[in-house]
């Protein structure tokens, strides 16, 4: 019998349980399938999602098999593959954002009429969505009794890899080449790739180095952005190059073995299974606001501020360190995610999506959950936002977060003597029409940071009367 492996943000071999299903049936037949959702995809992640099913084409090719790329409706691509190589079902693993599930649903209904199986998996996830209630039967809105619920759970454990025989002969394939996945980075692709960490292998090994090198300080050091102490695992839990179910077990058994900072890192996975949570039972997370009462908030447009928020040039240097280092590198430190988007949405009183759909086209582990749920939350408007009128003060938080100004001096050039390497960069990845330079002066902050918070905090008081 034939099956189909349909992949999708699993690209892994190991901990794949739609992989197993699909092997466990027959022949397999691995497809991915290039549809609205993935072309509507942002410039980044779209090109690191290229880069990954790549990396997990070649990886297959060497085990003697093929990845079969197909693009259009996904109901229609998968019928017919399935009636081409006479498979008797379709497996792959859940995703949870609102487009994907819809698309799915109808997936199975095609699928089904057609007497073909077709089943889905949880591999993206420790703990299914609908399967964590509150005790009168709701889904929790507050991180905390999330956490203090899943904590006590067992988590299933890893998958080994499947033994894998594929078909005798094989269906026709797109190339990849032809969907041009990156052609919206331009330049930036070349300055991006440098700080890529692609594929299964690279995913592991980080996991091993964050094990044994740091999880220890993690707890006390991992809000410092100069710290190398995080595990980046963020850009490979996207892709699905690595499972949350595996750095779980890893996690917990660093806390049992007496790892200061394991719980902590645990906490952080558990935050991403929240943001989850929410996304299954608020569909409309990353448009809406969570909190109800929140449409009339005077937020702004979009606006010069936003773009200057957006080139890294508010004059604020914490701010703008991080900006670049997304722009550079593709991903941003946790606490400077939280520092940009305080100054955006009310420093700037810049409506949160527009930052959101930022950071959706810059971020190479860009998260439909994870981005919508950290944009809210620092807003004020979305879920466990206490107090929701915090607002951080960028240069308090240099002052305790980088003292030395090592980060600053990392990714800001202009004015420096010496500019280091990364802070040049970024003048080699931003678009030519921006027309920056090392060389220009460094700007005067684009407002003061006194102004800027109170004015919010008097949009705040106004929005509550």
């Amino acid at each position: 019998m034939t099956s189909i492996w349909w992949i999708r943000r699993d690209f892994r071999l190991s901990d794949n349980p739609a992989l197993v299903a699909a092997a466990a049936l027959g022949a397999v037949v691995p497809v991915f399938v290039c549809d609205e959702t993935v072309d509507d995809l942002g410039a980044a992640p779209k090109w690191r999602m290229g880069l990954g099913l790549a990396h997990l084409i070649a990886r297959i090719e060497a085990l003697g098999g093929r990845v079969i790329l197909r693009s259009g409706a996904a109901s229609e691509v998968l019928l017919e593959l399935a009636k081409e190589v006479g498979a008797k079902g379709v497996y792959w693993n859940r995703l949870y954002d609102k487009a994907v599930i819809a698309r799915d649903t109808a997936v199975k209904s095609t699928l089904k009429t057609a007497g073909i199986e077709a089943q889905s998996s949880n591999g993206h996830l420790c703990f299914e969505p609908w399967t964590v209630e509150t005790k009168t039967g709701g889904y929790y809105k507050v991180y905390t009794p999330f956490w203090k619920t899943v904590r006590e759970r067992d988590v299933a454990d890893v998958l080994a890899v499947p033994k894998v025989t594929w078909p005798q002969a094989w269906p026709e394939s797109e190339a990849l080449s032809d969907w041009q996945m990156g052609a919206a980075m331009q330049r930036g692709a070349k300055v991006v790739l440098a700080h890529c960490h692609i594929g299964e292998e690279a995913a592991l090994a980080r996991l091993d180095a964050f094990i044994a090198q740091h999880v220890e300080a993690y707890k006390a050091k991992r809000d410092f952005p100069a710290e190398p102490v995080c595990s980046g695992l963020s850009e490979n839990l996207t892709y699905g190059e690595i499972s949350p179910r595996r750095i779980w077990h890893a996690g917990w058994h660093a806390m049992e073995t007496g790892a200061a900072g394991a719980e902590h890192f645990l906490k952080e996975l558990v935050w991403r299974e929240f943001a989850y949570h929410l996304l299954y039972h608020e569909p409309d997370l990353p448009h809406r606001n969570h909190r109800e009462g929140w449409d009339g908030f005077e937020w702004r447009g979009e606006n010069d501020d936003a773009e200057a928020w957006r080139r890294g040039r508010t004059g604020v240097q914490f701010v703008d360190a991080a900006m670049r280092e997304m722009y550079v590198t593709g991903v941003m430190h946790n606490r400077a995610r939280m520092i940009v988007a305080s100054f955006l949405t009310k420093h700037l009183l810049t409506d949160w999506r527009i930052g959101r759909a930022w950071f959706e086209d810059c971020l190479i582990d860009w998260d439909p959950a994870a981005n919508a749920m950290g944009w809210q939350w620092v807003a004020g408007c979305g879920p466990d936002a206490a107090p929701y009128f915090r607002v951080f003060n960028p240069d308090g938080q240099a002052e305790k977060f980088d003292a030395d100004g090592a980060y600053m001096r990392a990714w800001i050039a202009e004015e420096q003597a010496r500019p280091s390497e990364t802070s040049l960069s970024y003048f080699a990845a931003v678009p030519k029409s921006w027309d920056l330079s090392h060389q220009d002066i460094y700007p005067e902050p684009i407002i003061g940071l006194k102004e800027g918070r109170e004015r919010a905090l008097a949009a705040y008081a106004r929005l509550k009367t």
